[in-house]
């Protein structure tokens, strides 16, 4: 007889800058652009996954060698999303999305860091419309920490109704991890996003190479 397997988690919440969404190029990109703006340097996407930290500002400042305040961080920040937007049409979904949303039994939802009055129409125009029991982005101003997904992962499971025994998170950084533990739901790691895998692997949670692994892992985590 094969082995039974015991499933405890009947809601996956997708990420999506980074799982869903392929756009880590676009986000290297404009990285590269608000940098260039004040003189810094390019960085290489092996830097970017192995070094990215929040808040972002700190993440500016490493590679500047300098102190980035405030309105220097607005700036570049208002600058990065601009290049951000205007390259989002050249963005495709992970090339096995759509197979691993359709792999999962259970219901699911979308909770992003991206601006909600952006992510809403986006996921529109990849013919998402009624995947998901709730979509939520961000709705107020970032907090930038690492801690703020957590927070935003609370408030989605609450307007699901749905506590954390009862979910499983898949998304691409330690931001991720961290905010599925706070809340008690599972959490499985995706490598083709933001994040090396070697970090990924650091923070004890399984850890998949495709979204469909992912899925599967996400069945007894």
């Amino acid at each position: 007889m094969g082995k039974v397997v015991h499933v405890t988690r009947t809601h996956l919440v997708w990420d999506w800058n980074g799982t869903l969404l392929n756009d880590f190029a676009l986000v290297l990109s404009a990285t590269n652009h608000a940098l260039a703006t004040v003189g810094g340097p390019s960085v290489t996407a092996d830097h970017h996954r192995r070094h990215f930290i929040r808040p972002v500002a700190d993440y500016y400042a490493m590679v500047l060698g300098r102190a980035v305040d405030a309105d220097e961080f607005d700036q570049l920040d208002e600058i990065f999303h601009d290049a951000y937007r205007a390259g989002l049409t050249t963005c495709a979904l992970a090339d096995d999305a759509v197979t691993a949303m359709r792999s999962w039994h259970g219901s699911q939802s979308l909770l992003s860091m991206w601006f909600h009055e952006d992510l809403v129409p986006a996921v529109t125009a990849f013919g998402l419309d009624g995947r998901f029991r709730r979509v939520d982005g961000v709705q107020v101003a970032l907090g930038g920490d690492r801690a703020f997904k957590a927070g935003h992962l609370a408030r989605h499971m609450a307007a699901l109704e749905l506590d954390g025994a009862s979910m499983v998170l898949i998304g691409d950084s330690l931001d991720d991890a961290d905010a599925a533990t706070s809340v008690g739901a599972g959490c499985v790691l995706y490598t083709g996003g933001f994040t090396d895998e070697e970090r990924l692997r650091a923070s004890g949670h399984p850890v998949a190479g495709t979204l469909s692994e992912a899925v599967e892992l996400a069945l007894t985590a």
